[in-house]
């Protein structure tokens, strides 16, 4: 499914790093509370 832009993005969750502990990233902890940016990265932290 391809999004436009000025599309709602679908739910997802992702596994992140918080200082030193692994957690959990949920969007719909952010939905209707805060605005959510997702950027992708490829290639961070990959030994090139």
């Amino acid at each position: 499914m391809a999004l436009k832009a000025g599309d709602s993005a679908p739910e997802f969750e992702l596994p992140a790093v918080a200082g030193e502990v692994q957690i959990i990233v949920r969007s719909r902890d952010y939905l209707d509370k805060q605005n959510l940016v997702v950027t992708f990265h490829p290639l961070d932290w990959t030994p090139t």
